[in-house]
């Protein structure tokens, strides 16, 4: 059995605008549980129906698994469970950091996550608030408890089709970065929403299980602006994300355009590290991707486009989240 760790640090208390973002989430928690709880009573009454219902006489035949499946499934061993909410790190075609988490360390996932989604999608829609809840709640029937809540976003948020706005313009005097607008994205923002979202997933654990669940989120690693889109984002296929953008404001050097890059996600790094140390979320554990993945000559090895990794790149990422929640 791993053994557990015990974070050793301060936690700081929340900002006003933290402290607002914090009992919003708890808000919408509330609501999503208030929902959940008649879903729930709906499902009692049903229970009640099938009980009554009139039973055959014969019992139907347990169905069969054919032996060459069996032998190829193997035994139902678990790490343990995991409930994962997040973008396309967590939702990705043909492998992601949750597949490879339950093939290669055998944990089981429970995935409310999908391709495409922003943090501030996740933390005002409140789609997956709802779907966690009865993923929860799925779990508890089968009185199995989550290891840990797994929570990926804001790459979404930073690139894309808005990412130019946040560049001045290479022919300007200014740097090519725009600091107030960078700013009141990643820390006003993106932090707002994570403390929502984190804030929620807290009050949903604690409601049905009287503690939270410890939970990780992380902050990707150095993209590089290289204008690959997935499977070359040629016609319908999604990207580039940062290419584009530099080069609509003039910026077309490759190396300081990375370098560009490296300080954003040095930024949305910090302030999900100063996230995860504010008071009340001491269950939360962030976890640093940086330099995990090659930026070399030969990144290509490890990043599949501008925004995600190779199969191999992948495997580096999970083995870290499987390091970490090994220690909660």
């Amino acid at each position: 059995m791993a053994k557990k760790t015990r974070k050793s640090r301060r936690s700081a208390r929340a900002p006003a605008e933290l402290s607002a973002a914090i009992k919003s989430g708890q808000a919408m928690a509330e609501d999503v549980i208030a929902f959940r709880n008649g879903q729930t009573r709906k499902r009692a009454a049903a229970v009640r129906r099938m009980a009554r219902a009139p039973r055959p006489r014969r019992a139907p035949a347990p169905p069969q698994i054919p032996s060459r499946t069996r032998a190829l499934l193997g035994t139902a061993v678990s790490a343990g469970v995991l409930i994962a909410e997040g973008d396309s790190w967590f939702d990705y075609p043909f492998y992601d950091v949750l597949q490879m988490l339950e093939d290669d360390y055998l944990y089981d996932v429970e995935s409310v996550a999908h391709k495409g989604d922003t943090v501030e999608d996740m933390a005002h829609s409140g789609g997956q608030f709802e779907e966690f809840a009865r993923r929860l709640e799925k779990l508890l029937r089968a009185n199995k408890v989550p290891r840990a809540i797994l929570l990926s976003g804001g790459g979404n948020d930073i690139a894309g089709d808005e990412f130019a706005i946040l560049l001045n313009h290479a022919a300007s005097s200014l740097p090519a970065v725009n600091d107030d607008i960078v700013r009141g994205l990643i820390d006003v923002r993106l932090r707002a929403a994570y403390a929502r979202i984190i804030s929620g997933l807290t009050t949903i654990a604690q409601r049905y299980l009287g503690r939270p669940i410890p939970i990780v989120t992380h902050g990707y690693d150095y993209a590089l602006p290289d204008g690959r889109g997935y499977l070359g984002g040629f016609w319908l296929l999604p990207g580039p994300w940062l290419e584009p953008g530099f080069r609509k404001k003039g910026h077309v050097d490759f190396g300081k355009n990375s370098a560009v890059v490296v300080k954003l996600i040095d930024q949305f790094n910090a302030m999900l590290k100063d996230v995860s140390a504010t008071a009340g979320f001491e269950h939360v554990h962030y976890l640093n991707l940086r330099n995990t993945l090659r930026h070399d000559r030969t990144y290509k090895k490890d990043w599949g486009n501008e925004l995600h990794p190779t199969e191999e790149g992948f495997k580096l990422v999970s083995k870290k989240f499987a390091e970490l929640v090994g220690r909660l």
